[in-house]
């Protein structure tokens, strides 16, 4: 590694970023572009570099769980999913969790991210968005043949081909995915127009973070630690756990952030900022390292025993989480779809791990495939009642317009529209079996749509409960307690079960294996949403980029509202979520906040 502790403690960096995950290292990687401006990166995590358990593609969810790859939070029982908790993991280590995710690289449609700018964030629009992605991604298109037998075509696609996240698809694809797409195209969802490019609306085999050299993944430790890592003016200490960031003594001018305290292997130890402290600690931690460094909502550091440093209620609020489901069907044996049940059987798993050398490029198997199937809808592609489910939830906002926090009526006046002309219905075909709760058959092969609500209503809050750092805050999603939220995704699942009725489909299928034959009406899917669902692990909001006077955070530079050189640059700024796995925002905003940072943005 670039740093022990020795290198570290109680020495002095120009800029403190707390977090080695997707933000944090791509924030590092271009702000020691300047030689004469030193930067340190905490990551509580280890290094993990050059582990195949993680470089390996097709690897889905084989992390979870595991204490040296994953933070295993839980939130808190919710009251409408039958008093359960669930589990949301993050990475651990350097590249966070784009160390653990599925590799699938989509971009969110542009008017969510013009969205930004609407409500107070100038410059935060598409036209940067793109501006600052293309800087990122480094991507390389299939052969044509491989185009000509998808039927896919890149001629009005714009991606960057010259950054250090590589972004590739997969050179396994079965050409039964093809037979997947056009169930959904004859399903009355067309292909969607420039998917990469702000047009979403439909259905496209997307890439994925992939190096077609060595068939591993990429992601941020490689993009942009790896490459710099040997850089003077560059430190990484793993194993370092922020606890909480240490004001100057005197706050006559505000809350500026002097240094950061963290433990390394039991000890407490401080490093000092000459310019800046940034967290990156994602959505789930960023507002705890706030709180406990005394900035948020007297009340709640007033339980704790924090004395408060900035009056700022809107920490830990407006938190909102993408949520999914999957639907499976069963194959037919003569069926050719190589699928990821055949990895059930240990000689077959052994079979295509041989087929996967270590960091090879002649790699094949089921390990160079990829979740390539993506297909977003608007509610009224999906369901009829779509303009009943619009009004309820239009009444229900115009009646509550007063009594919602400061800035929620404006999010939900986005909401609605996003509602009526969105793309917030996403649908993921996935070569396998991934629903619950019936279990697979041995020796059958299944094809699963995961079905993900991208635009919620509800909204939960992430609190510190505790002054120990090492004590997970209380995660409060409010799962459905915006009743539109279920209500569409009801209407989603009807759809992804009515897609086996549907040719070719219709042909490869011979029952549905989950939700199943006991679950037939919006009640009993209702009630199994609630008993099966699950996360796709991408919550934001928590220190929303927004006014002050509406539950802000941080404003359009980043900077925590009250303090004078202390920033939030990670997912939990986004103050309305995306129709979109959040990767490639995580990257973008990671990139506009470097030009920030460095002064030289424009907006």
């Amino acid at each position: 590694m670039s740093a022990t502790i020795d290198d570290v403690k109680d020495k002095f960096f120009d800029y403190i970023i707390c977090g080695g995950g997707t933000a944090g290292l791509t924030l590092a990687g271009r702000l020691i572009e300047d030689p004469h401006t030193s930067v340190l990166v905490l990551e509580a995590g280890e290094a993990n570099i050059d582990d195949m358990a993680i470089l390996r593609p097709a690897s889905y969810g084989s992390h979870f769980g595991k204490l040296e790859y994953s933070w295993n939070h839980e939130t808190v029982k919710q009251k409408l999913t039958g008093d359960a908790s669930h589990v949301w993991q993050r990475g651990k280590g350097l590249g966070g969790s784009s160390a653990i995710n599925f590799l699938c690289y989509i971009k969110p449609p542009g008017a969510d991210i013009d969205d930004i700018e609407r409500l107070g964030n100038p410059g935060w629009n598409w036209k940067n968005y793109e501006k600052y992605i293309q800087r990122t991604e480094g991507f390389i298109p299939p052969s044509e043949e491989v185009q000509r037998a998808l039927k896919m075509n890149f001629d009005t696609w714009n991606l960057g081909k010259n950054g250090p996240l590589g972004v590739a698809y997969p050179p396994t694809i079965d050409k039964a995915e093809l037979n997947v797409q056009e169930t959904i195209l004859n399903a009355g969802i067309p292909l969607a127009a420039r998917p990469m490019n702000g047009d979403s609306v439909g259905t496209y085999f997307a890439p994925c973070t992939y190096d077609l050299k060595t068939h591993t993944r990429t992601y941020s430790a490689s993009a942009f630690y790896l490459p710099n890592k040997n850089r003077p003016n560059f430190a990484v200490l793993v194993s370092a756990h922020v606890n909480r960031v240490v004001p100057a003594s005197e706050q006559d001018a505000g809350f500026k952030a002097e240094s950061v305290e963290f433990e390394h292997q039991g000890q407490v130890y401080t490093v000092h900022a000459n310019k800046e402290v940034i967290l990156s600690a994602g959505t789930l931690k960023s507002p705890q390292i706030l709180e406990l460094s005394g900035i948020g909502n007297p009340n709640i550091l007033r339980k704790l025993g924090i004395t408060t440093k900035v009056d700022l209620p809107g920490v830990g609020r407006n938190v909102q989480e993408h949520i999914l489901s999957a639907v499976s069907f069963e194959l037919r044996d003569d069926v050719e779809f190589q699928t990821m049940d055949i990895l059930a059987d240990p000689e077959t798993f052994q079979q295509h791990l041989d087929l996967h050398p270590v960091q090879s490029s002649k790699g094949s198997g089921i390990f160079t495939t990829g979740i390539i199937g993506f297909t977003f809808a608007k509610l009224d592609q999906i369901s009829p009642r779509a303009a009943a489910i619009i009004k309820a939830a239009e009444d229900k906002v115009m009646k509550n317009a007063n009594h919602y926090p400061p800035g929620l009526l404006e999010q939900y006046k986005i909401s609605l529209e996003r509602l009526r002309d969105g793309a917030g219905c996403e649908f993921i075909s996935f070569p396998g079996m991934c629903s619950r709760p019936n279990p697979p058959e041995k020796g059958k092969r299944y094809i699963s749509f995961y079905v993900a609500l991208n635009h919620p209503f509800s909204r939960g809050t992430i609190h510190a409960v505790s002054k120990d750092p090492t004590t997970d805050p209380e995660f409060d999603p409010h799962y459905f307690e915006e009743e539109v939220d279920l209500q569409v995704w009801v209407e989603m699942i009807k759809f992804a079960r009515n897609l086996r009725n549907i040719s070719p489909l219709k042909e490869m299928t011979t029952k549905e294996l989950n939700p199943g034959p006991d679950v037939q009406t919006d009640e009993e899917i209702a009630g199994w949403l609630k008993k099966i669902m699950t996360t796709t692990w991408h919550t934001s909001s928590s220190c929303s980029m927004l006014p002050k006077e509406n539950g802000g955070v941080v404003d359009p530079q980043l900077k925590v509202y009250g303090t004078k050189n202390l920033r939030v640059v990670d997912l939990s700024v986004l103050p309305l979520h995306i129709a979109a796995h959040p990767q490639s925002t995580v990257y973008a905003i990671a990139e506009q906040a470097a030009d920030i940072i460095k002064g030289s943005f424009r907006p």
